[in-house]
């Protein structure tokens, strides 16, 4: 990977999904957790793009070595700065709750079509989507299966999201990289082509593949292999390693590059 990466602006922003990217069967190692600590110390500003819950985003917006967390495949952004939590919804209140109704619903169909499927165990602490396991809790579904509840998500005008775990659905037309941007433009003054040339990203499923087409700096963990078949935007660059130790090499190429 090394050889192979022709950065033409310094990185400043480093913006990374958490399952199966930072972490490895469902733990953050001391790997990759040192290496978003040396991305922050260096000044590098490090945000996590994830599918997991608004619970979830609080606690690590507050406690990791973060400028911002943006969740729920992008409903919204926190970011703990001057002792203080700033909260950015896609929605208000009463669209929330309207779209929840909803999903409530479409959770008790794809369960009842969909035998093996489960609520994500982190459902309860979701303000904006519908989060189904495949794999997480539950034994690996098919991908016919996966492809179904992906399927019923749509039939009902939801968007629908694969990760490596969980199928994510919601209504609204927003995405991860809608709100990256979004962040990084009311956060960090970032316009749309300022943030192409500061920020990257790093992946390693299929809701990842927004950021891949618009950041030119587009990196993935090695674990993406079983999905590149399926994509149609790919990373540029796959690091060697899977999970966390893949996020490290490439947190070590950007400190590499600004030195």
């Amino acid at each position: 990977m090394g050889s192979m990466v022709d950065f033409k602006n310094k990185i400043n922003f480093v913006l990374s999904d958490i399952d199966d990217t930072m972490t490895d069967e469902g733990r953050l190692g001391s790997e990759a957790y040192q290496a978003m600590w040396d991305l922050h110390e260096a000044g590098v500003h490090v945000i996590p793009v994830t599918g997991r819950p608004a619970g979830w985003c609080e606690m690590i917006a507050r406690m990791w070595p973060v400028s911002g967390v943006v969740g729920e495949n992008g409903g919204f952004y926190f970011r703990y700065h001057g002792q203080k939590m700033h909260r950015s919804f896609v929605f208000d209140a009463k669209t929330q709750s309207e779209n929840r109704k909803k999903l409530d619903q479409l959770q008790d169909r794809i369960l009842r079509e969909v035998p093996g499927s489960a609520l994500a165990s982190d459902q309860f602490t979701r303000l904006m989507d519908l989060a189904i396991d495949f794999c997480e809790d539950v034994p690996r579904l098919p991908k016919t299966d996966v492809q179904k509840i992906v399927r019923l998500f749509e039939e009902v005008g939801a968007h629908a999201k694969v990760s490596s775990i969980h199928v994510n659905g919601w209504f609204g037309d927003y995405n991860k990289l809608s709100q990256s941007l979004h962040l990084l433009k009311t956060e960090f003054g970032l316009s749309p082509d300022e943030a192409r040339k500061q920020a990257m990203f790093i992946g390693d499923s299929p809701n990842d593949e927004p950021m891949w087409e618009y950041f030119p700096h587009s990196f993935s963990v090695a674990n993406i292999s079983e999905f590149l078949p399926d994509l149609k935007f790919k990373p540029n660059y796959i690091a060697p390693s899977r999970g966390g130790r893949g996020f490290a090499e490439v947190a070590r190429l950007i400190l590499k590059n600004r030195s």
